[in-house]
Protein backbone atom coordinates (compact mmCIF):
# COMPACT_ATOMS: atom_id res chain seq x y z
CA UNK A 1 0.00 0.00 0.00
CA UNK A 2 1.27 3.50 -0.84
CA UNK A 3 2.89 5.47 2.00
CA UNK A 4 0.93 8.73 2.31
CA UNK A 5 1.85 11.31 4.95
CA UNK A 6 -1.02 12.42 7.15
CA UNK A 7 -0.68 16.02 5.96
CA UNK A 8 -0.85 15.10 2.25
CA UNK A 9 -4.05 15.48 0.20
CA UNK A 10 -4.81 12.77 -2.34
CA UNK A 11 -7.92 13.17 -4.49
CA UNK A 12 -10.53 10.56 -5.27
CA UNK A 13 -9.69 8.16 -8.06
CA UNK A 14 -5.94 8.80 -7.91
CA UNK A 15 -3.98 5.67 -8.86
CA UNK A 16 -0.88 5.07 -6.74
CA UNK A 17 1.29 1.96 -7.06
CA UNK A 18 1.77 0.05 -3.83
CA UNK A 19 5.23 1.40 -2.97
CA UNK A 20 4.71 5.06 -3.92
CA UNK A 21 5.71 7.57 -1.23
CA UNK A 22 3.70 10.81 -0.88
CA UNK A 23 5.48 13.18 1.49
CA UNK A 24 4.25 15.91 3.85
CA UNK A 25 1.98 18.65 2.45
CA UNK A 26 1.80 17.14 -1.03
CA UNK A 27 -1.29 17.55 -3.19
CA UNK A 28 -2.18 14.87 -5.72
CA UNK A 29 -5.35 15.71 -7.64
CA UNK A 30 -8.00 13.67 -9.39
CA UNK A 31 -6.89 12.03 -12.62
CA UNK A 32 -3.27 11.44 -11.58
CA UNK A 33 -1.61 8.03 -11.92
CA UNK A 34 1.78 7.29 -10.30
CA UNK A 35 3.87 4.19 -11.00
CA UNK A 36 5.99 1.92 -8.82
CA UNK A 37 8.92 3.25 -6.85
CA UNK A 38 8.08 6.92 -7.39
CA UNK A 39 8.69 9.33 -4.49
CA UNK A 40 7.02 12.69 -3.92
CA UNK A 41 9.07 14.68 -1.42
CA UNK A 42 7.37 17.39 0.71
CA UNK A 43 5.21 20.08 -0.92
CA UNK A 44 4.92 18.52 -4.37
CA UNK A 45 1.80 19.40 -6.38
CA UNK A 46 0.56 17.10 -9.16
CA UNK A 47 -2.86 17.66 -10.70
CA UNK A 48 -4.90 17.02 -13.83
CA UNK A 49 -4.49 14.31 -16.42
CA UNK A 50 -0.96 13.29 -15.42
CA UNK A 51 0.43 9.79 -15.93
CA UNK A 52 3.76 9.07 -14.23
CA UNK A 53 5.85 5.93 -14.72
CA UNK A 54 8.19 4.02 -12.44
CA UNK A 55 11.11 5.10 -10.29
CA UNK A 56 10.70 8.87 -10.55
CA UNK A 57 11.60 11.31 -7.78
CA UNK A 58 9.97 14.71 -7.36
CA UNK A 59 11.75 17.16 -5.06
CA UNK A 60 10.07 19.80 -2.87
CA UNK A 61 7.94 22.51 -4.47
CA UNK A 62 7.85 20.98 -7.93
CA UNK A 63 4.50 21.51 -9.69
CA UNK A 64 3.28 19.19 -12.44
CA UNK A 65 0.04 19.74 -14.32
CA UNK A 66 -0.74 23.38 -13.57
CA UNK A 67 -2.69 25.41 -16.12
CA UNK A 68 -0.51 26.47 -19.09
CA UNK A 69 0.48 30.13 -19.11
CA UNK A 70 -1.70 31.36 -21.96
CA UNK A 71 -3.88 34.46 -21.63
CA UNK A 72 -6.54 32.89 -23.85
CA UNK A 73 -7.09 29.98 -21.44
CA UNK A 74 -9.66 30.21 -18.70
CA UNK A 75 -9.99 28.01 -15.59
CA UNK A 76 -12.87 26.07 -17.16
CA UNK A 77 -11.24 25.39 -20.53
CA UNK A 78 -10.54 21.75 -21.41
CA UNK A 79 -6.86 20.98 -21.86
CA UNK A 80 -4.68 17.92 -22.36
CA UNK A 81 -2.33 16.10 -20.05
CA UNK A 82 1.22 15.08 -19.22
CA UNK A 83 2.92 11.72 -19.75
CA UNK A 84 6.13 11.09 -17.79
CA UNK A 85 8.23 7.95 -18.27
CA UNK A 86 10.55 6.14 -15.87
CA UNK A 87 13.51 7.04 -13.64
CA UNK A 88 13.34 10.80 -14.02
CA UNK A 89 14.65 13.21 -11.40
CA UNK A 90 12.55 16.37 -11.03
CA UNK A 91 14.33 18.81 -8.73
CA UNK A 92 13.03 21.70 -6.62
CA UNK A 93 10.69 24.28 -8.17
CA UNK A 94 10.42 22.54 -11.54
CA UNK A 95 7.17 23.26 -13.39
CA UNK A 96 5.75 21.08 -16.16
CA UNK A 97 2.62 22.22 -18.01
CA UNK A 98 0.12 20.02 -19.86
CA UNK A 99 -0.86 20.23 -23.50
CA UNK A 100 -3.31 22.97 -24.37
CA UNK A 101 -5.14 20.53 -26.67
CA UNK A 102 -7.67 18.06 -25.33
CA UNK A 103 -6.44 14.50 -25.86
CA UNK A 104 -2.81 15.56 -26.39
CA UNK A 105 0.08 15.45 -23.93
CA UNK A 106 3.30 17.12 -22.91
CA UNK A 107 5.70 14.18 -23.00
CA UNK A 108 8.74 13.50 -20.80
CA UNK A 109 10.75 10.34 -21.57
CA UNK A 110 13.07 8.31 -19.36
CA UNK A 111 16.24 8.87 -17.33
CA UNK A 112 16.07 12.67 -17.48
CA UNK A 113 17.38 15.18 -14.93
CA UNK A 114 15.53 18.47 -14.63
CA UNK A 115 17.48 20.65 -12.22
CA UNK A 116 16.21 23.39 -9.91
CA UNK A 117 13.80 25.88 -11.42
CA UNK A 118 13.46 24.32 -14.87
CA UNK A 119 10.21 25.12 -16.71
CA UNK A 120 8.74 22.82 -19.37
CA UNK A 121 6.02 24.58 -21.35
CA UNK A 122 2.88 23.06 -22.81
CA UNK A 123 3.07 20.51 -25.66
CA UNK A 124 6.81 19.93 -25.35
CA UNK A 125 8.47 16.60 -26.09
CA UNK A 126 11.57 15.54 -24.15
CA UNK A 127 13.15 12.26 -25.17
CA UNK A 128 15.59 10.30 -22.94
CA UNK A 129 18.87 10.88 -21.06
CA UNK A 130 18.49 14.67 -21.09
CA UNK A 131 20.00 17.08 -18.57
CA UNK A 132 18.43 20.52 -18.18
CA UNK A 133 20.48 22.61 -15.78
CA UNK A 134 19.22 25.15 -13.25
CA UNK A 135 16.53 27.59 -14.41
CA UNK A 136 16.53 26.57 -18.06
CA UNK A 137 13.23 27.72 -19.57
CA UNK A 138 11.61 25.68 -22.33
CA UNK A 139 8.78 27.40 -24.22
CA UNK A 140 5.75 25.58 -25.57
CA UNK A 141 5.88 23.12 -28.48
CA UNK A 142 9.65 22.51 -28.24
CA UNK A 143 11.30 19.17 -28.90
CA UNK A 144 14.48 18.14 -27.09
CA UNK A 145 15.99 14.97 -28.48
CA UNK A 146 17.92 12.21 -26.76
CA UNK A 147 21.04 13.03 -24.77
CA UNK A 148 20.81 16.83 -24.94
CA UNK A 149 22.54 18.78 -22.17
CA UNK A 150 21.53 22.38 -21.52
CA UNK A 151 23.70 24.38 -19.15
CA UNK A 152 22.32 26.94 -16.68
CA UNK A 153 19.64 29.48 -17.64
CA UNK A 154 19.29 28.38 -21.26
CA UNK A 155 16.18 29.77 -22.98
CA UNK A 156 14.32 28.05 -25.82
CA UNK A 157 11.92 29.91 -28.09
CA UNK A 158 8.66 28.10 -28.80
CA UNK A 159 8.71 25.42 -31.54
CA UNK A 160 12.50 24.98 -31.38
CA UNK A 161 14.05 21.52 -31.91
CA UNK A 162 17.35 20.68 -30.21
CA UNK A 163 18.98 17.72 -31.95
CA UNK A 164 20.23 14.60 -30.18
CA UNK A 165 23.38 14.84 -28.05
CA UNK A 166 23.71 18.61 -28.38
CA UNK A 167 25.19 20.85 -25.70
CA UNK A 168 24.09 24.45 -25.08
CA UNK A 169 26.33 26.77 -23.08
CA UNK A 170 24.99 28.74 -20.14
CA UNK A 171 22.76 31.76 -20.85
CA UNK A 172 22.20 30.72 -24.47
CA UNK A 173 19.01 32.10 -26.00
CA UNK A 174 18.04 29.66 -28.74
CA UNK A 175 15.49 30.80 -31.31
CA UNK A 176 16.13 28.32 -34.14
CA UNK A 177 16.70 24.59 -34.52
CA UNK A 178 20.08 23.09 -33.65
CA UNK A 179 21.34 20.00 -35.54
CA UNK A 180 22.41 16.87 -33.62
CA UNK A 181 25.81 16.61 -31.92
CA UNK A 182 26.55 20.36 -31.98
CA UNK A 183 27.68 22.84 -29.33
CA UNK A 184 25.68 26.06 -29.39
CA UNK A 185 26.13 29.29 -27.47
CA UNK A 186 25.15 32.93 -27.67
CA UNK A 187 21.90 34.77 -27.57
CA UNK A 188 19.56 35.81 -30.39
CA UNK A 189 21.08 34.64 -32.60
CA UNK A 190 22.93 31.69 -31.07
CA UNK A 191 25.76 30.15 -33.04
CA UNK A 192 27.03 26.63 -33.54
CA UNK A 193 30.56 26.67 -32.11
CA UNK A 194 31.75 23.11 -32.59
CA UNK A 195 31.00 19.42 -32.14
CA UNK A 196 29.98 18.03 -28.76
CA UNK A 197 32.66 15.33 -28.62
CA UNK A 198 31.61 14.29 -25.13
CA UNK A 199 28.10 13.81 -26.53
CA UNK A 200 29.47 11.68 -29.36
CA UNK A 201 31.09 9.40 -26.81
CA UNK A 202 27.96 9.27 -24.65
CA UNK A 203 25.97 8.33 -27.75
CA UNK A 204 28.24 5.29 -28.23
CA UNK A 205 29.62 6.33 -31.62
CA UNK A 206 32.76 4.59 -32.83
CA UNK A 207 35.92 6.57 -33.52
CA UNK A 208 35.20 6.39 -37.24
CA UNK A 209 31.65 7.65 -36.74
CA UNK A 210 32.88 10.49 -34.55
CA UNK A 211 35.44 11.55 -37.14
CA UNK A 212 32.71 11.57 -39.80
CA UNK A 213 30.57 13.96 -37.74
CA UNK A 214 33.56 16.26 -37.09
CA UNK A 215 34.46 16.28 -40.80
CA UNK A 216 30.87 17.12 -41.72
CA UNK A 217 30.83 19.97 -39.19
CA UNK A 218 34.02 21.47 -40.65
CA UNK A 219 32.64 21.35 -44.17
CA UNK A 220 29.28 22.80 -43.14
CA UNK A 221 30.31 25.49 -40.68
CA UNK A 222 33.90 26.39 -41.51
CA UNK A 223 33.59 26.64 -45.27
CA UNK A 224 33.01 29.85 -47.21
CA UNK A 225 29.68 28.79 -48.72
CA UNK A 226 26.15 29.21 -47.30
CA UNK A 227 25.21 26.52 -44.78
CA UNK A 228 22.04 25.38 -46.53
CA UNK A 229 23.74 25.19 -49.94
CA UNK A 230 26.47 22.97 -48.52
CA UNK A 231 23.97 20.79 -46.64
CA UNK A 232 21.91 20.16 -49.78
CA UNK A 233 25.03 19.36 -51.76
CA UNK A 234 26.16 16.86 -49.14
CA UNK A 235 22.68 15.33 -48.92
CA UNK A 236 22.94 14.41 -52.59
CA UNK A 237 26.21 12.54 -52.09
CA UNK A 238 26.69 8.86 -51.33
CA UNK A 239 28.74 7.53 -48.45
CA UNK A 240 27.48 9.56 -45.48
CA UNK A 241 26.47 7.50 -42.44
CA UNK A 242 23.22 7.86 -40.49
CA UNK A 243 24.73 10.34 -38.02
CA UNK A 244 25.91 12.76 -40.70
CA UNK A 245 22.56 12.27 -42.47
CA UNK A 246 20.79 13.30 -39.25
CA UNK A 247 22.79 16.54 -39.17
CA UNK A 248 22.05 17.30 -42.82
CA UNK A 249 18.37 16.46 -42.49
CA UNK A 250 18.02 18.77 -39.48
CA UNK A 251 19.59 21.70 -41.32
CA UNK A 252 17.41 21.18 -44.39
CA UNK A 253 14.20 20.73 -42.36
CA UNK A 254 14.79 23.86 -40.33
CA UNK A 255 15.20 25.86 -43.55
CA UNK A 256 11.58 25.09 -44.43
CA UNK A 257 10.48 27.78 -41.98
CA UNK A 258 11.65 31.36 -42.38
CA UNK A 259 12.88 31.57 -38.76
CA UNK A 260 14.59 28.18 -38.82
CA UNK A 261 12.07 26.34 -36.63
CA UNK A 262 10.81 23.25 -38.43
CA UNK A 263 7.96 22.59 -35.98
CA UNK A 264 6.42 25.98 -36.81
CA UNK A 265 5.13 24.31 -39.98
CA UNK A 266 2.62 22.44 -37.83
CA UNK A 267 1.38 25.43 -35.85
CA UNK A 268 -2.43 25.60 -35.64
Amino acid sequence: MAEIHTSAVVGRGVELAGDVVVGPNCYVGRGVSVGEGTVLEPNVVIEGDVKIGKGNRFYPNSVVGGMPQLLALGPDDEIGGILIGDNNTIREQVTIHPSVHRGEVTRIGNENLLMIGVHIGHDCVLEDNIVLSNFSQISGHCKIEKGVWLSGVVLLHQFVTIGAWCYAAGLAGINHDVPPFMIVSGHYPPKVRGVNKRGLARAGLSEEQQQAVVAAYKRLYRGDRPLLETAKEMAGEDGHDENVRAVLDAIIRSSEHRFGRYLERFRD
